[in-house]
């Protein structure tokens, strides 16, 4: 019997166990090596890092989907793929030996270098962040209402991507709660920016949509400050200049005690300790997902690197990538297992792309067309909905799903 070891339990890793427990009942083994014990969505990580949920809100555990006749959980941290002996090594089990290796280890976020990001700035990308940013900004919020220090009441997000302008605005809509806790002032005075370098913001709309976008990001007292670079980030502010300014100027400030890093997404840092040829800790496929010279690895979601047909550069990582790449690799796998012809190449067919502005307003591109408003914000919960149907199903779309479609 073969045995298929699956490397995290995200969008990429889960969704392939399910559909492999469905297409080879019983006919191979399965391990899913996961730090923890449940599946969370991580598009849905501002309402944990704001507060406004719970992070079971978001979540349910890795067993419920998971069939124990055929499938096994182990809760650990890899430590190093072995894949010249064809071996998964533990922090705290024995190596895991496998046919096929499914690698879906996820993100972090690089600091290019910038003094101060990594032991001052605040990074979110799974839950335990999510909670320190959750956790920091309400000792703020406490702290003014003793000291009356400024500084508690500034927040700066470093990045102007897609998941910071959705962590951005949702500390914005959060506002008047913030407020209370800093002793019932003026939600105004909690002042939010972002500095972002980039040339142009939310590159995925065309013009019109994107000047929507950002009108409702003005809407919701978020200054975005651009294009600037990051110079520096410090206990108690964040320094910066303006992409035009003078070389030998001095940085500009903003007093905070809140900064919030959003910038340098790369895959797994274990992908690059392994040894795998990447970039930025993301392998470039094959035409099936496989690492190439490693036919029986797949790397999926956010270790993995597949082009714009037609481009010079990858497809973003998102989650509708990563579970329409784990629903290639299952019907590849099956057909390996099954000797059957494997399928013809893997072509991603992207349905668009929504930018939540707050919990009641959105920005989208999906088949061709663009909404706004409501519309849009309906149209982000039911893909959120639809993620967790992939790999939870009905019992788990029920217990955490979004169906709060009518504001």
């Amino acid at each position: 019997m073969k045995k298929i070891v699956v490397l995290g339990g995200g969008y990429a890793g889960l969704k392939t166990v399910v559909a492999l427990q469905k297409k080879l009942k019983r006919q191979v083994e399965i391990i899913l090596i996961d730090r923890n014990s449940y599946h969370y969505e991580t598009t849905r990580l501002p309402e944990i890092a704001t507060g406004a949920r719970s992070y079971t809100k978001i979540s349910y555990q890795l067993d419920d989907v998971l069939d124990p006749s055929m499938t096994k959980l182990v809760i650990d941290e890899v430590t190093l793929i072995d894949y010249k002996n064809k071996k998964v090594q533990l922090k705290n089990h024995d190596d895991i030996s496998y046919d096929y290796l499914v690698l879906g280890l996820g993100f972090v976020l690089g600091t290019f270098g910038i003094e101060g990001a990594k032991e001052n700035g605040l990074p979110m990308y799974n839950v335990k962040t999510a909670l320190a940013i959750r956790d920091h900004v309400y000792a703020q919020m406490k702290k003014y209402r003793e000291t009356k220090d400024p500084k508690a009441l500034q927040i700066v997000v470093c990045g102007a991507g897609f998941q910071a302008i959705e962590l951005a605005t949702a500390l914005a809509e959060n506002r008047p709660r913030f407020a209370k806790m800093a002793g019932n002032i003026d939600p105004k005075e909690i002042k939010i920016s972002m500095i972002d370098g980039s040339p142009r913001l939310l590159p995925m709309f065309d013009d019109k949509q994107m000047k929507y976008a950002l009108s409702l990001i003005d809407k919701a007292d978020v200054k975005i400050i651009r294009p600037a670079r990051v110079q520096k980030v410090a206990s108690d502010a964040v320094y910066y200049k303006m992409n035009d300014d003078d070389e030998n100027a001095d940085s500009r400030k903003i007093a905070t005690n809140t900064a919030i890093w959003m910038m340098g997404f790369s895959g797994s840092p274990l992908i690059e300790a392994s040894g795998f040829n990447n970039r930025r800790g993301k392998i470039m496929v094959n035409d099936n997902l496989t690492v190439p010279d490693h036919d029986e690895i797949y790397a999926l979601g956010d270790v993995s690197a597949v082009m714009v047909p037609g481009k010079k550069w990858p497809w973003p990582n998102t989650a509708q990538l990563a579970l329409s790449m784990a629903n290639y690799a299952a019907k590849d796998l099956t057909a390996r297992i099954n000797g059957n012809s494997r399928p013809t190449k893997y072509v991603y067919h992207d349905l668009g792309v929504v930018v939540a502005i707050g919990d009641t307003h959105a920005a989208a591109y999906a088949m061709g067309h663009n909404y706004r408003g409501y519309l849009a914000s309906a149209l982000k919960k039911v893909i959120a909905d639809k993620s967790l149907m992939e790999t939870g199903g009905i019992k788990e779309t029920l217990a955490v799903g979004r169906f709060d479609l009518y504001h």
